[in-house]
């Protein structure tokens, strides 16, 4: 069997053709390197197959082998899934510490400590009060004394109640938050989840027709890393093109090919930034309810505590930081437990109550929220670095170097023009063999 004349411009044909597809390949590289979430793309190149040439061997065998040149077999995403995994798990880690620190920074503000305005400051003062009163329970500074005491025990108690309701506030706008990210059906968590589907079916139909969806893949990738900040997720691969998502701790897959469940029930335990907001804002077992349950105890222990030493008439009313208030009047402040108008035995007893169980347990009640404010900033940072550090391997696999381009570029050109060459010396042997060896 002879060579066909015309297999070598094929082979060389084949050669433009890979060369010309890695070019174009390298310009879309270059074009989207700034785009986010697009993963770089290489043409895969595989042997063409070879031609057997039978009867031209002269050894024992059949035939030779002759190569036909290059094929493109497709055009690929680089990435690496392994990555995918480790960037979205510490995603959802540190998207719940950043979300956790948001909000108790603001109930750290709310407390205003240390300052002249905070409530630690405020009792010292209200205790105060109680002593001067002692010295002064009759003369001409009496009333001043007794109206000082109320004052400022006016002053504790809307401090009490100022905190509570800031406090109800940050619980009230956190609930709101979560609520915004998860209704249906335009919170992000649906959109996201809409999109996927719809994504999921288009890749499908794509790659059953044997069509290249890697850009649609880049977008699926980029809703799957912004659900992980909302929760933690697990991506099945489907095996068609589609993908299915776990999301939190939600019963049933969020996104299961071409069906989006949602909504459905999550839990402090989703992980993410709704997990954080869940588990701040829980009306019965949250960290902000039981800073309130907090307040409420200590101001329980305020009223009790002072109550208990003015058996005509309390000082306090209410049983919460949001109802406590004074309710005597400088009037009736008893400052001594006998009918003796100079003695100060109550006065001096509650002036004693200062650095008492109300005061450990407001300063028990400042540590705590010092100290989760301070572990969830401590994990937001070490989340941050260690997100970045995962991404910045993901961009050294999938992300577009421009110098690594060009040099692509400049290697894609050399290999097209050289195929170029080849089939331009093919073509010129095939003139002279038709237009001058044919003319003798």
């Amino acid at each position: 069997m002879t060579i066909p004349s015309f297999t070598g411009l094929q082979t060389a044909l084949r050669g433009l053709t890979a060369a010309q597809a890695q070019i174009d390949t390298t310009s879309h590289n270059i074009a989207n390197a700034n785009t986010p979430g697009y993963s770089r793309q290489q043409v895969d190149l595989t042997q063409s197959p070879s031609m057997a040439l039978t009867g031209l061997s002269i050894g024992p065998s059949d035939g030779i082998q002759l190569g036909t040149g290059v094929d493109v077999s497709q055009i690929s995403r680089v990435r690496d899934q392994f990555l995918d995994i480790q960037y979205r798990a510490q995603n959802s880690n540190t998207s719940n510490a950043s979300a956790q620190t948001t909000i108790l920074n603001q109930v750290q503000t709310s407390l205003d400590e240390p300052s002249g305005s905070g409530l630690s400051t405020q009792l010292q003062k209200f205790w105060s009060s109680w002593n001067d009163l002692s010295n002064s329970t009759t003369g001409t500074s009496a009333p001043a004394a007794r109206q000082a005491v109320v004052d400022q025990g006016t002053t504790v108690a809307q401090s009490l109640n100022a905190l509570d309701q800031q406090l109800a506030t940050i619980q009230s706008q956190t609930a709101q938050q979560y609520q915004s990210l998860t209704a249906s059906p335009n919170g992000t968590v649906q959109t996201d989840a809409n999109q996927i589907a719809q994504l999921n079916q288009q890749i499908s139909q794509m790659q059953a027709g044997g069509m290249n969806a890697n850009d649609l893949l880049d977008q699926r990738d980029q809703l799957l890393d912004s659900l992980s900040g909302m929760a933690n997720i697990s991506v099945t691969d489907q095996g068609n093109g589609m993908v299915q998502v776990n999301f939190g701790d939600a019963a049933s897959p969020l996104v299961s090919g071409t069906t989006v469940n949602w909504p459905q029930t999550l839990t402090s335990a989703a992980g993410g930034q709704l997990g954080a907001l869940l588990g701040l804002s829980d009306p019965t077992s949250g960290q902000i309810q039981s800073y309130r349950n907090q307040l409420d105890t200590i101001s329980n222990q305020l009223i009790s505590s002072v109550n208990s030493l003015q058996p005509s008439s309390p000082f306090f009313s209410g049983n919460s930081a949001s109802t406590i208030a004074v309710s005597a009047t400088a009037g009736s402040i008893q400052t001594s437990s006998t009918s003796d108008p100079t003695g100060n035995d109550l006065a001096i007893q509650i002036s004693q109550l200062a650095g008492g169980t109300a005061d450990q347990s407001y300063a028990t009640f400042m540590s705590k929220v010092g100290s989760d404010t301070a572990a969830a900033q401590s994990t937001q940072s070490t989340g941050t670095s260690l997100l970045q550090a995962i991404n910045g391997q993901r961009q050294s696999v999938s992300g577009v170097s421009l110098d690594e381009e060009m040099t692509n570029l400049i290697t894609f050109q050399r290999a097209y023009q050289a195929s170029a060459r080849v089939m331009n010396a093919i073509d010129t042997t095939l003139d002279t063999l038709i237009n001058q060896v044919g003319a003798h």
